[in-house]
């Protein structure tokens, strides 16, 4: 096992820099991290303690620049690297202290569709008094990836980094788990690598709500939803953002209360199930095409030489 405690943060490149950033600060919740020294780059936190739950960098192209996990301390670090390498998994940063906002120690290795994740410990924790707006998403609750060999993906998330099953949708998507909540991330079949959304979490189905009332206010209508998912029990909203991400209200994950005694359940894809109180239904076609995103090779091999993550 390697140790995985919790989900991070996550990355995303876009060359619609600008409008989206505005959006996550002025609509979506979240506060800007000052770090001046990076132009091209913006951190956002959430209510909860996490340095930042989002990052976006300037990009040609859309996609995911790396999903970031959380670790007990330095030794566990240490220790996921030398499994790592022991299975062949390509490290592209080795263990040392980070020189990104928030700091602390960590690694980063290449999946096997070329995914950067990020393995971190002692990042700094935000300290400040979070100024409270009508919505204050508190940290990422999920995120769900897309893949072409749903298999493959689950083997390598389960055998290699130690998650768990804790449910399937049919043979259609895999919910994986790091600790006791429902899922961190999940992956779903489809042609290509890509992501399908992100999660970010709310405390209350008031909020969620009001949530909505914010974006509609910003010009946009929600892509489905609200409802409640069968899988993992939480109620949910999805809207794509302005660089085209699909991103997520969500509260009230299912908690697993007794690991020794849990067994991943087979979910039918119909539509009480994929919102059981009846309203959404399944996702229309258009939400489904901007969940299936763009192909997302990976960014890595473009930039070897150059990469953004020093060690002190």
């Amino acid at each position: 096992m390697l140790g995985i405690t919790h989900l991070r943060h996550i990355s995303m490149i876009t060359p619609n820099f600008d409008d989206q950033a505005e959006f996550y600060e002025k609509v979506w919740g979240l506060d800007r991290v000052d770090v001046p020294e990076e132009e091209n780059t913006v951190y956002f936190r959430g209510a909860g303690p996490e340095h930042h739950i989002l990052s976006l960098h300037k990009g040609e192209k859309r996609g995911l620049h790396h999903i970031a996990f959380g670790m007990v301390d330095k030794n566990a670090v240490d220790r996921a690297a030398g499994i790592l390498q022991s299975k062949g998994v390509r490290i592209i940063e080795p263990p040392g202290y980070l020189d990104e906002a928030g700091g602390g120690y960590g690694l980063r290795f290449i999946d096997p569709e070329n995914r950067v994740i990020e393995l971190s410990a002692w990042v700094e924790v935000q300290t400040s008094i979070w100024s409270k707006k009508n919505v204050d998403p508190v940290k990422l609750n999920h995120v769900v990836m897309n893949t072409k060999n749903l298999d493959m993906i689950v083997e390598f998330y389960t055998d290699v980094l130690g998650f768990k099953v804790t449910d399937w949708s049919e043979h259609q998507m895999s919910f994986l788990r790091c600790n006791r909540k429902h899922h961190s991330i999940a992956f779903n079949q489809d042609e290509h690598a890509s992501v399908n959304h992100i999660a970010y979490e709310v405390d209350s189905v008031d909020e969620l709500m009001r949530g909505i009332s914010n974006v509609r206010k910003a010009g946009l209508s929600e892509l489905w939803g609200p409802g409640r998912h069968g899988p993992g029990d939480n109620i949910f909203c999805y809207f794509q953002d302005p660089g085209g991400f699909v991103m997520e209200y969500t509260c009230y994950l299912e908690t697993i209360e007794d690991e020794s005694e849990w067994r991943a359940r087979v979910w039918k894809r119909v539509p009480h199930l994929m919102d059981q109180w009846g309203i959404a239904g399944p996702p229309k076609p258009e939400a489904r095409k901007a969940m299936g995103g763009d192909p997302d090779p990976g960014w890595v091999d473009s930039h070897i030489g150059g990469s953004v993550m020093a060690k002190k």
